[in-house]
């Protein structure tokens, strides 16, 4: 959470060291379950966020004052949509209430879609070539 005025973070390590005490083993446990989830994932900060890419963007996240969260919205399955549904913020991203139980589950779930999501688009564009 850098402020305004602040440099941008770096590395991810740096992002979560900015942010609030109490949201960073949050933060760590988010990124430990994202990298399980795609583990030949690459972690840069992009938009000021955590992100991993795969093929392209594969997600970003990031702690705000009242949630987390995860980017950019998830389509194509329309039983994770439904279970998304209550996380749903004003542009189809995610935003996980850091006064809730925070689903990693869910969120493997997701980060092992766009793994898919990605390589597939990855394949039929080499296929038009």
């Amino acid at each position: 959470m850098a402020t305004p005025n602040s440099s941008p973070p770096g590395t991810i390590d740096e992002y979560i060291k900015s942010c609030p005490p109490a949201v960073q083993p949050i933060l760590r446990k988010i990124r430990k379950t994202i990298a399980a989830a795609a583990p030949d994932a690459q972690e840069t900060i992009s938009y000021r966020l955590p992100t991993f890419m795969l093929d392209g963007v594969l997600v970003h996240f990031g702690a705000f004052k009242n949630h987390i969260g995860l980017y950019p919205p998830v389509r194509g399955t329309p039983a994770l949509e439904k279970q998304l549904a209550p996380y749903a913020g004003p542009k189809g991203n995610l935003q996980f209430s850091l006064d809730q139980p925070m689903p990693y589950a869910l969120i493997e779930r997701i980060v092992k879609l766009r793994v898919r999501q990605n390589r597939e688009r990855v394949r039929d564009r080499a296929g038009k070539h």
